[in-house]
């Protein structure tokens, strides 16, 4: 048996990502990893400590932090810059993170979020009607790309007001920013042409204001007694934030129940009967598959100890997301099983603390609406080759498979 507090590199593939998730689990609360181009790092994956790390005042997301990086040790093209150096919502602490928030919950208001259901709903519709010209001459179609994908990017894309000519491009670009399977210089110039794209947007908002968030973004703040406006490299980080995790987070959420369902077609039949709700398919798929497995990064701003380990100040710590989820310390002993009708609402995939999620209500509805529109349309949707044969997305941050190949209407058995 390996010594427990060798450090275990992550595999950027994610290959196997539940598997090595379990074995980091078990190995330690908190455990030493190696990320890509060798740069040391360590991980948090059990429940609770996790939990108690994500709110802990004593760390920190700003990069300044970041030992390895204020000491010139992180390569110049690394793939997972973009995670540290991104300016915005989830890389500010403090009073800093207090007024970037602020100045985007004011335009993410709960209104905007119940106002989109109608259009949600509508889009979910028309993808739906589409969706069976997209199966093959067997009658196969990805679901992920016909499906899963269009819509949360399409409500997002609206959402900040970007036109469907940036769309394909942008999911494209997102991919490779978050893939740790993606090489650091194509990382690096994914970042530069979406930061691009994102300035092309915002000098249109600016010209022409519309009914959307990033006119709202613009224009928020700046009065006297507000806080300042934002900056435009604020304001383009704030968008990237909000364009991945609005659309990439949720594309990977409904992979993953439908995956699940199709994996479990008990859980399936209790809530096409009725007997449980399309909200619990999605806490327990958040739960036990969640869309992101592993998040960078945080900071202890001193030497943290986490269950009797000492986790160093200046370390590039890894939210275990992946891990935490099936800890049988939380969840009991059927931790690893997908069960609808556990107690829901007692997980981690939004985050904790203050950094939790600011759209996770669009998420969870957009998920329930995208589920109960597909199963009233296709209830006998089956995958169409086995579950151990869909593709895993490459990297370690997002979790999901790569493509959903499914029969829409299977012939009766």
């Amino acid at each position: 048996m390996s010594d427990p507090s060798d450090p275990r590199p992550l595999d950027p593939t994610g290959a196997a990502l539940h598997a090595d998730a379990a074995a980091l689990r078990e190995a330690g609360a908190v455990c030493p990893v190696t990320l890509p181009d060798g740069v040391p790092a360590m991980i948090v994956s059990r429940y609770r400590e996790l939990r108690d790390f994500l709110a802990d005042p004593k760390v920190a997301k700003n990069a300044a932090h970041f030992a390895a990086l204020q000491e010139g040790r992180i390569p110049a093209q690394w793939q997972l810059n973009a995670f540290a150096l991104v300016k915005g919502m989830t890389t500010a602490d403090g009073d800093d993170h207090r007024r970037l928030r602020g100045l985007a919950t004011k335009a993410f208001t709960p209104r905007r979020v119940a106002a989109l259901r109608p259009r949600i709903e509508e889009l979910a519709a028309r993808l739906l009607d589409a969706l069976p010209g997209h199966a093959d001459a067997d009658g196969v179609a990805d679901l992920r790309a016909a499906y899963a994908y269009p819509l949360p990017m399409g409500v997002i894309c609206e959402l900040l007001g970007v036109g469907p000519a940036h769309r394909d491009r942008l999911h494209t670009l997102s991919h490779q920013l978050v893939s740790t399977a993606t090489g650091g210089a194509e990382a690096m110039a994914a970042q530069r042409e979406t930061y691009a794209i994102l300035a092309r947007v915002v000098a249109e908002r600016r010209a022409a204001p519309g009914d959307d968030l990033t006119s709202a973004l613009i224009a928020a703040g700046g009065s006297d007694g507000e806080e300042p406006r934002l900056s435009d490299e604020e304001l383009t980080g704030t968008l990237l934030l909000m364009l991945v995790a609005g659309h990439e987070t949720t594309l990977n959420l409904i992979v993953n129940a439908v995956r699940a369902l199709c994996g479990h077609p008990d859980q399936l039949a209790l809530v096409l009967a009725g007997e449980v709700s399309w909200d619990a398919v999605v806490e327990e798929t958040l739960r036990w598959d969640g869309p992101v497995a592993n998040f960078p990064f945080r900071y202890p701003i001193t030497d943290l100890v986490v269950d009797g380990t000492t986790v160093p100040r200046g370390t590039a710590v890894l939210a275990g997301y992946a891990a935490a989820g099936r800890d049988p310390r939380e969840y009991g002993p059927d931790a690893g099983r997908f069960d609808i009708t556990r107690p829901a609402g007692r997980h981690l995939a939004f985050g904790h603390g203050a950094h939790y999620c600011l759209g996770a209500p669009l998420a969870r509805l957009e998920a329930v609406i995208a589920l109960r529109s597909l199963y009233a349309a296709h209830p006998r949707l089956t995958l169409a080759v086995p579950d151990a044969e869909l593709p895993p997305l490459p990297g370690f941050v997002g979790n999901s498979a790569a493509a959903l190949p499914v029969r829409l209407d299977p012939p009766a058995a």
